[in-house]
């Protein structure tokens, strides 16, 4: 049902929980993390428990997000303050002035952004008549919201601004001052929705049989309001995981509920906004010298044990609530989180790895993302562990049999990959409709009865691909992370990093008594 399916259904669920009370609640509403198919670590537990390298113990993006926006509840009025759950914005405003939700209709933050950034965010296209030009903070309308639009698009419709001042800090968060005076557009991030129009929203979700189709918050809410509001966008099925036949009528009635409605836009000229939600930004943020990873003092080595003997550990590396045993050998720009290293493994550059227990000599090549999850098969607690290129396209799907030459797994054809598995090209290798042919649904990572085999499995399956090898996959139960997610088993991944955190307080605690 996308975020803005969910949005609507948690209005529900606080009307059917208090009654006519939540009309008088701050709401703080974080989309939690769908598919995240461009982050898979986040898949199985929500990208809103994404663990960051700082703190100890390590914070998650829910601390984050809670800091970001204390001082938000102060001056809103009751409402809804939407975010998503893979963002950062750090902003810089003066003493005497004040962030406020406190209008009818929609309020969102606004960042300066390049040109670039905009094409994959949402970018306001502001009415000039109410800008002073000045100042960290200013109150501005919007004459009409741009969902992912292209840089031709942005000019059409006076979206680009001149940048004049070198006070101004761009919100890509990496930038010289000799780009200064370039152009930029105005992206969103957070937004408000005011309790009178929440409530005519709940209405509509009330009206609805069963909402079957992928609703975004930001696209169908957003592009609806303003007075260039046009309704061109709901036959758009562009940014669409799964197009459903539903979608269309309900984008075109939730275009005429709020078609006139008030979108206010809070421009933070001052103010920076990061995004971690694919495997590349994630990398960039945690490993290299971002201006996120100064602000936030991002830490190499975070509430973990390391002992000095593990050989050569690169600043540009990042590690996150694991245990890294003498021996072993870590990449540069590689990020680990929530797992156990042995001694003879050996991690190469730019890699990710999450929920791993490795406790067998390996060579793990570069660029890869490992992530490795409990599932739950006919009662029973078993194994799989996901390999991929960090630049795999997870999201890309085909619609014929053949058409699956086009994925590509490790920068190799999927068609070939196959062959090297002995696994046949057929609708049973994909575990979903006949429409939906991807890296995603495609059943080949074996399932096995420990984590560690689980690894091992995995990384020989990659390992045949490099090699051009065969590996029968044919005698094993195969999941895809489809699969996978279906049937997880979230009480015994958080066993796992229940037993890696004690082990680190433990160490602590002997640490300190032998000093």
């Amino acid at each position: 049902i996308g975020n803005g399916g969910s949005t609507l259904h948690v209005l529900q669920c606080l009307e059917n929980l208090y009654g006519d009370k939540w009309t008088s609640f701050l709401v703080l509403l974080i989309h939690s993390g769908g598919y995240s198919q461009r982050l898979p670590s986040a898949s199985a537990l929500g990208k809103i428990f994404t663990a960051l390298p700082f703190g100890d113990p390590v914070y998650q993006m829910l601390e984050l997000k809670l800091a970001m926006y204390i001082d938000f509840p102060r001056h809103m009025k009751p409402g809804i303050l939407v975010t998503c759950s893979d963002d950062i914005e750090l902003y810089s405003i003066g003493e005497t002035e004040t962030i406020t939700f406190d209008k009818p209709g929609f309020t969102a933050l606004a960042h300066p952004s390049d040109l670039a950034i905009g094409t994959t965010h949402g970018v306001f296209v502001l009415d000039q008549a109410n800008s002073s030009g000045k100042g960290g903070l200013e109150y501005r309308s919007c004459h009409r919201f741009l969902h992912k639009p292209d840089v031709e698009k942005m000019r059409q419709c006076g979206a680009v601004c001149v940048r004049q001042s070198c006070s101004q800090l761009s919100s890509s968060g990496d930038h010289s001052d000799s780009e200064m005076d370039s152009e930029y557009v105005y992206t969103d991030s957070i937004f408000y929705i005011d309790h009178s129009t929440a409530k005519l929203l709940l209405a509509f979700y009330n009206q609805i049989d069963s909402l079957c189709c992928e609703i975004d918050a930001y696209g169908d809410f957003l592009q609806a309001l303003g007075p260039g509001a046009t309704p061109d966008y709901t036959t758009n099925t562009s940014n669409v995981t799964k197009e459903e036949s539903q979608l269309v009528e309900v984008r075109q009635k939730l275009y005429s509920l709020l078609k006139g409605t008030a979108l206010n836009v809070i421009v933070l000229n001052n103010s920076k906004f990061y995004h971690i939600g694919t495997t590349q930004e994630y990398l960039f943020h945690f490993t290299s010298d971002s201006k996120l990873k100064s602000e936030l003092d991002l830490l190499p080595v975070a509430f973990s044990i390391f002992s000095g003997k593990a050989e050569t550990l690169d600043r540009s590396t990042s590690i996150i609530q694991s245990i890294l045993e003498p021996g072993c050998l870590i990449g540069p720009g590689t990020v680990i989180e929530y797992s156990r290293i042995g001694p003879q493994v050996s991690v190469g550059s730019n890699s990710i790895i999450s929920g791993s227990h490795i406790n067998f000599k390996v060579e793990i090549p570069s660029d890869c993302f490992l992530s490795s999850l409990s599932i739950k098969m006919n009662d029973e607690v078993k194994y799989v562990s996901m390999v991929f290129s960090v630049q795999d396209n997870l999201k890309k799907n085909v619609k014929l049999l053949s058409d699956v030459h086009s994925l590509r797994f490790f920068g190799v054809s999927l068609l070939e990959c196959l062959d090297l598995w002995d696994l046949q090209v057929s609708n049973q290798l994909f575990s979903s409709d006949n429409t939906n042919l991807g890296l995603w649904t495609a059943k080949i990572f074996p399932v096995c009865s420990t984590s560690s085999e689980s690894v091992r499995m995995s990384l020989k399956l990659l390992n045949s691909v490099q090699h051009r090898l065969t590996f029968k996959l044919s005698g094993f139960k195969l999941v895809s992370i489809a699969e996978m997610l279906s049937h997880k088993d979230v009480e015994d991944m958080l066993k796992f990093r229940k037993q890696i955190y004690e082990e680190i307080c433990l160490q602590r605690q002997k640490e300190k008594s032998d000093l």
